[in-house]
């Protein structure tokens, strides 16, 4: 069973007397394990999609199953539950609390999980040696470099276990180099298991998945498997 089944998704926005189609009937499955790179123009679906797959929105219309549970009917509820138990999220702008240490910031998935605090203090710190943070757990974002606070991002999204990393632009915010390392931190995430889907408009940046989608004017033009 595939981790994630999308059957003819369909997303419309009303804009005054206007009509947006963002995805026009979008269908696609990723296996567990799998690294998806996610491309296309400003305005093709890519972040619309993302946005569906993360169970941060609806379709208009069609199917969304993730891990073989239906999606698309939930409410409010159901899908923050969804998202805490099998969805990391990494953003480009890492999202992080400014005045609260890197260790605080990793904690907070498991504050809204209902985890208690000794459970959620070992979990951060094994989190954050993961993603070669160990020794900066104590600091705050802005005693970090850029590339350090995108670290602490990934530990975050890490710690609760999810079976899928959800990265937007993950090197949007990032110098050349530090792209890199971010880029092999996620591969290496991805050889130890995780399922990892991100939307990218570098080409550099997708070369690293296995796997790269492009999309234009909502729908899917290209799908293919890369090999190194």
């Amino acid at each position: 069973m595939p981790l994630i089944e999308a059957r003819e998704l369909v997303k419309t926005y009303t804009m005054g007397d206007q009509t947006v189609h963002a995805l026009r009937g979008v269908s696609l499955d990723i296996a567990e394990g799998e690294f998806v790179a996610i491309m296309g123009a400003s305005g093709s679906g890519k972040s619309t999609l993302m946005n569906i797959l993360g169970c941060l929105d609806l379709p208009t219309a069609g199917e969304y199953r993730l891990a073989g549970e239906s999606v698309e009917g939930m409410q409010g509820d159901q899908l923050a539950s969804i998202r805490n138990r099998r969805i990391g999220f990494v953003f480009q702008q890492f999202n992080l609390l400014p005045r609260t240490s890197a260790l605080e910031n990793v904690e907070l998935p498991m504050v809204y999980a209902g985890i208690k605090s000794e459970e959620r203090h070992n979990k951060a710190k094994a989190a954050l040696a993961r993603v070669g943070l160990g020794a900066r757990m104590d600091h705050t974002p802005a005693e970090l470099s850029g590339g350090q606070q995108q670290r602490v991002a990934i530990a975050r999204a890490l710690v609760n276990n999810p079976q899928l990393i959800l990265a937007d632009e993950p090197t949007g915010a990032l110098d050349s180099q530090t792209s890199e390392d971010i880029m092999k931190l996620l591969t290496e995430l991805n050889q130890q298991g995780m399922t990892v889907v991100l939307v990218t408009h570098e080409h550099d940046v997708a070369a690293w998945a296995r796997r790269r989608i492009v999309f234009r004017d909502g729908q899917m033009v290209e799908d293919v498997v890369q090999t190194a």
